[in-house]
């Protein structure tokens, strides 16, 4: 595939980044971050399709749960082969590659998106749509090559959040539509076009970097390093919440408090927008801070929102329980933004315990986090299957979503103390958990 390469690049050689890293850093970044946000609006765009789907279609709130649960599944098993295809095609044909093919699913729902489809073919042009998800792993793994390590808590937070901003981004386009009594074929009208547009500047303004290559003994190793499945279980918690409430409220507006289409489509955008738009600022005190501290402290805000949320659905609050919620989601980004810090962070520090400094150093820990990040993205991602599978069972069995709200409660707090245990807990052995490190490390700065 031809495409313009850029054979040498060095980010933490500061007069290259100076002179012309940053600037090309800067340009991919923006591009991939518009990919990516169209890539989220098309994975989530069952949130919203839902609400358009009254008695006429016949499916029923645990039948709606299963649905926005499959397109959870599908984009998260597909971001594994999305983060290997960045190195074996380049980062900016890739990109290319994967906004275009946002078309197949987005075409699909316009063709079905009426009242007597199967609901089978609901169900699978909904598993069509996860192909947006791997849009993510793509883009953090290629935009993790092109900046240098004390600028990636910034820049994968700043691509991620732009990102996700595609979530509520759908919500608000479906808001306007459902407000202007238009059906959910308007909806994806307006998206096509937006995919085409995102296709077209990957091609004009992206690159491809060279000496990103796939590697085979990188996958191993990150595979065999259990700071690989910490990481993941972290991730379950602060992704996995995201994308999961994500999908989820608006239908828990509807089903646990009556509320309409348009009065649950008119609150669902928000927690996902300020989710999105914190994670920049995620990275950036992980950076300044330490990705651990921060991480840790999330989660216990997280667990504290939480039981609020059970409060208020027990007690019947839709004001209590939308306030808290939303809070929730602002801690989810805030989490994903620390936890992405930690990453190439946590295997540089491996590599510095092994008694290597300077680009080797740095090397190392690019080599390990990149082949990490797509596994680590892939299993947080599950976590939004397993909330909605959660949301499902509960308004099955008890009508409401409260027992899911305990069990998540419960999930926060295990990952509180595994962050405490693992990269915060004194004296520094809080590292021993890896055979290869050294007594004295600790990642209480990852």
């Amino acid at each position: 595939m031809a495409g313009r390469w850029i054979e040498q690049w060095d980010p933490e050689d500061e007069t290259f980044w100076e002179a012309q890293g940053e600037r090309t850093a800067r340009r991919n970044l923006i591009f991939s971050i518009l990919s990516e946000h169209i890539g989220f609006s098309i994975w989530t765009l069952w949130s919203v399709l839902v609400l358009f789907m009254g008695p006429e279609y016949g499916i029923d709130p645990a039948g709606k749960f299963f649905l926005v649960a499959m397109a959870t599944l599908v984009g998260a098993f597909i971001r594994v082969p999305y983060t290997f295809a960045v190195a074996r095609f380049g980062g900016r044909n890739w990109t290319i590659v994967a906004a275009s093919m946002l078309l197949l699913p987005t075409g699909a729902a316009f063709l079905v998106m009426e009242p007597g489809t199967s609901y089978t073919t609901f169900m699978l042009v909904a598993m069509l749509t996860g192909v947006g998800g791997g849009n993510f792993a793509s883009s953090m793994t290629n935009i993790n090559s092109f900046f240098p390590l004390r600028k990636k808590g910034w820049a994968l937070g700043l691509n991620a959040g732009g990102g996700n901003i595609g979530v509520p981004v759908v919500q608000l386009v479906g808001l306007a539509v459902i407000g202007a009594a238009g059906g959910p074929r308007v909806l994806l009208g307006i998206y096509l076009p937006f995919i085409a547009v995102s296709a077209v500047c990957a091609a004009l303004f992206m690159d491809n970097l060279a000496p990103v290559k796939n590697d085979t003994g990188a996958s191993k190793e990150a595979v065999k390093d259990p700071h690989t499945w910490i990481m993941s279980f972290l991730y379950i918690g602060t992704f996995g919440s995201f994308i999961g409430y994500s999908f989820a409220f608006g239908l828990v507006l509807q089903t646990q408090f009556g509320r309409t289409p348009l009065q649950a489509a008119s609150i669902t955008f928000i927690g996902p927008l300020l989710g999105s738009l914190i994670r920049p600022l995620g990275g950036w005190l992980a950076d300044r801070y330490g990705g651990a501290r921060i991480t840790l402290w999330n989660f216990l805000g997280m667990g504290a929102a939480t039981g609020v949320v059970v409060l208020a659905s027990v007690e019947k609050s839709l004001s209590l329980f939308t306030g808290a919620f939303i809070v929730l989601f602002v801690l989810t980004g805030v989490g994903n933004g620390s936890t992405y810090k930690m990453i190439p962070g946590i295997f540089q520090a491996k590599a510095v315990a092994k008694g290597m400094t300077g680009e080797a150093a740095a090397a190392y820990g690019r080599r390990l986090s990149g082949a990490s990040m797509g596994l680590i993205g892939a299993v947080g991602a599950l976590g939004g299957l397993g909330i909605n599978l959660a949301f499902r069972q509960s308004f099955l069995t008890a009508g409401t979503g409260t027992s899911a709200f305990v069990a998540f409660l419960a999930f926060y707090a295990a990952c509180f103390a595994v962050t405490w245990a693992v990269y915060l807990r004194r004296p520094a052995a809080a590292a021993q958990p890896v055979a290869e490190a050294k007594p004295q490390l600790s990642y209480a700065e990852v």
